[in-house]
């Protein structure tokens, strides 16, 4: 529940950095609109009479005012859920590769010092080595090193059973990652049947096909596609990146536990 309530304090905190940003903006953007306006009627009377195309203002505006104007063409309506999804997958996976992050140690040079104490001080010592080591490896050690007074196939079962719980720890979360990968796409064609069905309702009331009609239905069809399918890339990308560490890690810690039991069949000969 505390990691829950920090995904969505983080995610509230990006969304509303980014409307206040926005907010401050748009005053100074709308001044520097204006000013290079009336620069252009005055050099070019001559054409004064035709019609601008407002969306030729976008090539000298800021990247992000440009995103932001393109999101609200999009309609609040599809484009906010769609960028809560990507903010809390962000927010998911930047708090899983910090904690895997945090679970990375020099596991040769770890096992090397769980040895050096064990043949030096016995198992009270090794345990003291595991204690103040982070990560789950030192977890396992620790657990198993507790348990060498029951013999070793107790240690053997309680290295394995405390694995798995430890495997379970890294992969916290990864259920709900993948459900935003796979609603962020859907979210977005959502949008874009939306967007279709609004563009046949202005053709079937008109009773005539104009591209007119049917521009502003279609335009909020493709934006919201848009934006879906970059949220799903994006959110894919930490997906993979998160998977493959856990794989690196669930790999030396199963190297270290068979490790672990060959370093006690020794010491116990």
């Amino acid at each position: 529940m505390k990691k829950l309530f920090l995904v969505l304090a983080v995610a509230a905190l990006s969304f509303s950095t980014a409307i206040a940003q926005d907010a401050a903006a748009a005053p100074a953007a709308d001044e520097a609109t204006v000013e290079n306006v009336e620069a252009v009627a005055e050099e070019a009377a001559p054409v004064a009479e035709e019609a601008i195309d407002p969306e030729v203002q976008i090539a000298g505006e800021s990247l992000h005012h440009v995103l932001m104007q393109k999101f609200l063409e999009g309609g609040w309506g599809w484009m906010l859920p769609i960028l809560i999804v990507l903010v809390l997958g962000l927010a998911i996976a930047i708090e899983r590769i910090l904690f895997l992050g945090l679970s990375t140690i020099n596991t040769k040079k770890f096992i090397a010092s769980v040895e050096k104490a064990l043949n030096e001080g016995g198992i009270e010592a090794a345990k003291a080595v595991c204690r103040d080591t982070k990560g789950p490896i030192a977890s396992i050690y620790w657990q198993g090193l507790d348990r060498y007074e029951q013999g070793l196939d107790a240690v053997e079962k309680a290295v394995v059973s405390y694995g798995s719980v430890q495997t379970g720890q890294l992969e916290s979360g990864l259920g709900w990652l993948s459900l935003f990968i796979a609603l962020s796409p859907s979210l977005g064609f959502m949008g874009t049947v939306v967007g279709l069905v609004q563009s046949f309702d202005s053709i079937q009331a008109a009773g005539d096909i104009s591209p007119a009609l049917v521009a502003g239905g279609m335009k909020v069809a493709l934006l919201t596609t848009l934006l879906g399918l970059i949220a799903a890339m994006v959110l894919q990308v930490f997906y993979n990146y998160v998977i493959v560490k856990i794989d690196g890690i669930v790999n030396e810690m199963e190297d270290a536990s068979i490790t672990l039991m060959d370093i006690l069949t020794v010491y116990k000969k």
